[in-house]
């Protein structure tokens, strides 16, 4: 595991969007983090590494997916509002997962249960007013070589250091 402090949104966008270069079809990101730690900043900048051409990346609170089209696929799951899990049943769920595009989860603690074994997990908290600390942990080989990727090219765009 490591992490990341990030002092402005601009940083937590350009950081999503240098995963979102790495990412490929099939993989799973997960988010936690209360609200407004930086969430769905994170998910615009993933977007923007997938090429999805689309100005407005909004989290989808009360619909619970968007789908963006970009280099793969882009699902935005929120979970803030989920009820229990026959909701993750109604909105396909399991469907997205391992699909044809990548899969991003805010709020996935509210699917604990039904999280796949292996994937990225982006945990967001707050440090100051405008400052976040993002830590990244991955889940599985993968993963493990996902995260070691993200923190190479954090430390060679001087995003991370020490």
């Amino acid at each position: 595991m490591f992490s990341v402090i990030t002092s402005n949104p601009e940083q937590t966008w350009e950081i999503g969007r240098l995963l979102g270069i790495l990412l490929k079809a099939g993989d799973t990101i997960c988010l936690y983090g209360d609200l407004g730690a930086g969430k769905t900043n994170f998910a615009y900048g993933i977007a923007r590494g997938l090429d999805v051409q689309e100005q407005y990346i909004t989290s989808p609170t009360f619909t619970f997916v968007n789908e963006y089209q970009g280099r793969v696929p882009l699902y935005h799951l929120d979970l803030y509002r989920l009820k229990g899990p026959d909701e993750l049943e109604n909105i396909g769920f399991d469907d997205y997962i391992e699909s044809d595009g990548v899969t991003v989860i805010e709020w996935a603690d509210r699917a604990a249960d039904e999280l796949p074994v292996e994937s990225l997990s982006a945990y967001f908290s707050y440090v100051g007013e405008t400052s976040r600390e993002i830590g990244f942990r991955g889940e599985g080989e993968r993963y493990e070589r996902l995260a070691a990727e993200l923190k190479r090219d954090l430390e060679r765009t001087k995003l991370l250091t020490g």
